[in-house]
């Protein structure tokens, strides 16, 4: 893992980022890791769109995420920001039942390029993610994890990872969403 390094998702690694998506034709169906992020005209009209409106966001500092970079590449990234910057969670309602207070940062998405899975890219991802979100003051952190119960699952379903990765990251269940989903925290200290 020591060959890994992490940056954050800026104007300066959007080519690296942008490069990454495009391999994998815009990821999970043209999205740009947009889904999470306000609603907005571009939102979900076209793989176009969403890259344009991700850019966008990248560029004006409204969206965030640790890459992980194997020497000049981006291999993998761990989307993170406010619940104002990311919104969008599935399972809305049943989430906001159980709340008792917002977090100060949420974790949403995760994607390693499928040359690099299954080799702990995505755990090295959440610890960037978490890293930079202590360098930023630190705080409450929630994940969204797929609960397998020890059930092996197609990757293209695991975007919010898995309750196991979290787990090691440090998370503590709080309780489920939906139905194969739950909710996770962490308080990160700031660095």
């Amino acid at each position: 893992m020591a060959a890994f390094e992490i940056r954050a998702l800026d104007a300066d690694t959007w080519d690296a980022f942008a490069a990454l998506a495009e391999k994998h034709n815009g990821v999970w169906g043209g999205c740009w890791c947009t889904w999470f992020h306000p609603e907005c005209p571009e939102k979900h009209v076209s793989s176009e769109g969403n890259r344009a409106l991700k850019e966008r966001l990248v560029r004006g500092g409204q969206a965030h995420a640790a890459l992980v970079f194997d020497g000049d590449a981006a291999v993998a990234w761990a989307q993170y920001g406010s619940p104002d910057e990311l919104p969008g969670i599935y399972h809305l309602k049943e989430y906001s039942a159980g709340l008792n207070n917002f977090p100060d940062y949420r974790i949403t998405c995760l994607f390693v390029d499928r040359d690099h899975r299954r080799k702990g890219v995505a755990a090295v991802a959440v610890a960037g993610a978490l890293d930079l979100i202590a360098q930023a003051g630190g705080g409450v952190v929630e994940a969204y994890p797929e609960d397998t119960h020890g059930k092996r699952k197609s990757g293209s379903l695991l975007y919010n990872g898995t309750r196991s990765l979290f787990e090691q990251a440090g998370f503590t269940y709080e309780r489920p969403k939906g139905k194969n989903h739950c909710v996770m925290r962490k308080t990160v200290p700031a660095a």
